[in-house]
């Protein structure tokens, strides 16, 4: 069976890895404490689901563990840009054969997008001419 892993070979994050590292990104290197506190404010977390997790996590090489203190801190190996970039690929490879075009094309017709999403859109698509 194939193991879900981006292209430099670390395994891709679950749903509610990603949770975590959105707080990581967000707030910097931080506490298991931290970092369930904040996931606390979106959903109920218990502290031990968060902290298997972050260990998880660590196990994956998604974070790294700094030991040097009392209180452990959990710092994600990848910049956030990088592990989107990685998972936007792989999922643009996955349900579009790898065509941008038809990825905005189904964004677009969603009924979702705003008339300041399709603004922003074009502006970014002149930049690139």
């Amino acid at each position: 069976m194939k193991s879900n892993q981006t292209e430099n070979n670390l395994p891709e994050p679950t749903k509610a890895e990603l949770e975590i590292l959105q707080v990581l990104w967000e707030f910097g290197p931080s506490t298991v404490r931290f970092v369930n506190d904040k996931l606390n404010e979106q959903r109920e977390v218990n502290y031990t689901s968060t902290l298997k997790q972050m260990q998880i996590l660590t196990e994956k090489g998604i974070l790294k563990r700094d030991e040097s203190q009392m209180k452990h801190i959990y710092i994600p190996v990848e910049a956030e840009e990088k592990t989107k970039d990685q998972l936007l690929d792989r999922f643009v490879n996955t349900l579009y054969k790898g065509s941008a075009s038809k990825l905005m094309m189904q964004l677009l017709g969603n009924e979702k997008t705003s008339k300041s999403d399709i603004k922003e859109i074009k502006r970014l698509l002149d930049s690139m001419d």
